[in-house]
């Protein structure tokens, strides 16, 4: 029966890893991250959930005649953002699935 034990203790830890894994996504929604682009002339925050959360433009780059550009900066600063957001996902999360030596998983 010494195996039921050993099982047991498993799924203690797989519930103290989720829960710690829940905790993790909380903080990242909770994190502000900033993307930027045209040398900070646009900055783009979103969340560690990958929300927008602020889009701060720089009149400098306010040009009727050329929206296209700004549009572009736009874009860039929001990719810049969700991209950083992405690596601090992986990094945050990823701490949970290295060192993993399940029994019998593998």
């Amino acid at each position: 029966m010494r195996g039921m034990g050993n099982m047991q203790n498993m799924m203690k830890q797989m519930q103290k890893m989720q829960k710690k894994m829940a905790e993790a996504q909380e903080e990242l929604g909770e994190k502000q991250i900033e993307g930027t682009a045209g040398g900070g002339m646009v900055t783009v925050i979103v969340s560690g959930h990958k929300q927008v959360l602020d889009v701060k433009i720089n009149e400098e780059v306010v040009d009727p005649d050329d929206i296209d550009m700004l549009q572009d900066l736009v874009l860039a600063a929001t990719n810049d953002a969700l991209k950083k957001a992405d690596e601090l996902t992986n990094s945050t999360m990823g701490q949970f699935t290295k060192g993993m030596n399940l029994p019998g998983m593998f």
